[in-house]
């Protein structure tokens, strides 16, 4: 495993390109249950399309949604035929290019944005590409990257910058995108408070990360002490605790009585969302993409419509917003990761997430 300690020296290889056997090792379930489901078989190679790639895998990202809750059987949307390969945020090299693709080379480094949507419905065309109604993801409709390759759409994938390594590469494709959607539809500027609840977790750590990035005044928050110490020692200047009744209290002394200007909220608890709502100033927005606790919550219509605030639900990036992120990335921003650990460990990364042990993205490695 390779500890959030070690993952700014250490680095993950990018493999070099072979030419694609038959077969390949994945890792997969055939019946919905604990991290101990998953394991590791042989699968046929997928075969591309004309518009497709073959993507030698290098890392792929382990999420609560798109994997522990799918594994689990819990997953809203995910409809799986069995034996099943997660895996939706992934970088690797090009293998295999189909024939009617162009601009992308064999042995060519990149990562694939995972939400495949139709181009052609009228919320593709408006760029709102999120709410397509054919809009699939894979790993979670299509067969995921828990594996040594994997066949993608060639319009989602996106050549990596050098200097990137895999699991940087790999962090970055999803929910960066949701990040970056997230915040720009709120409107955030410069200057900006953002509060990102729950920021310890994947999407909560990038979505601080790329607010600070951005340049906003960020305050994250954890119930976890250590957690807060974690937030603390990558840079977080203003870490509390969501839950705490003194919260709003202490957000509203650090914006100098104002309120935040947006406030992230992913998560679905109770106590959170009323605090998130406490400490939203005049004209602010309150951003959600995620229920994870629960997806009913209390809102005060009249503290909304007095103050002109607003609540934004998102179901996940974009491809315009992922675009953003890469354009970001050529100016230094840089994802959190808390741990890697080899793609035959998969069960082991997903109890360590379901143990709630991390602050960042975790995510699997190949042997190359």
């Amino acid at each position: 495993m390779r500890t959030q300690e070690a993952a700014v020296a250490s680095g993950t290889d990018w493999p070099v390109r072979r030419t694609p056997d038959t077969t390949m090792n994945a890792v997969t379930f055939r019946e919905f249950g604990g991290p101990d489901v998953l394991h590791p078989e042989p699968l046929p190679v997928p075969e591309i399309g004309p518009d497709e790639v073959l993507v030698q895998v290098a890392a792929v990202s382990v999420g609560r949604l798109l994997d522990l809750a799918a594994r689990a059987g819990t997953h809203p949307y995910a409809r799986f035929t069995f034996p099943h390969v997660l895996g939706a945020e992934h970088s690797g090299v090009v293998a295999a290019i189909g024939s009617e693709v162009t601009g992308l080379g064999l042995g060519q480094r990149v990562a694939t944005f995972p939400v495949v949507t139709c181009g052609t419905c009228a919320t593709c065309l408006a760029g709102r590409d999120e709410l397509c109604p054919n809009l699939q993801i894979i790993g979670t409709h299509r067969p995921g990257a828990y594996a040594d390759y994997v066949a993608v759409p060639a319009a989602n994938v996106h050549p990596v910058p050098h200097g990137i390594d895999p699991v940087d590469a790999c962090a970055l494709v999803l929910g960066a995108a949701t990040a970056m959607n997230q915040l720009t539809r709120a409107g955030m500027q410069p200057g900006d408070w953002v509060v990102v609840q729950a920021a310890p977790s994947a999407l909560g750590s990038i979505t601080a990360a790329l607010a600070r990035h951005l340049g906003a005044n960020v305050v994250v928050t954890s119930r976890v002490a250590d957690k807060r110490a974690q937030l603390s020692e990558l840079g977080f200047e203003h870490v509390l605790d969501g839950t705490a009744a003194e919260f709003p209290d202490k957000v509203h002394e650090l914006t100098g009585g104002a309120g935040a200007d947006i406030v992230v909220d992913n998560i679905g608890d109770l106590t959170l969302w009323r605090n998130s709502q406490a400490v939203l100033g005049r004209g602010g927005t309150l951003v959600t993409s995620g229920a994870f606790r629960g997806s009913e919550v209390p809102v005060n219509l009249q503290r909304l419509y007095s103050m002109g605030q607003s609540v934004l639900g998102l179901r996940t990036g974009n491809k315009a917003s992922s675009r953003r992120v890469w354009e970001e990335v050529e100016r230094g921003f840089r994802p959190p990761v808390a741990a890697t650990f080899p793609l035959q460990e998969a069960a082991a990364a997903h109890r360590y997430l379901e143990d709630d042990l991390n602050v960042g993205r975790v995510a699997l490695v190949t042997e190359g």
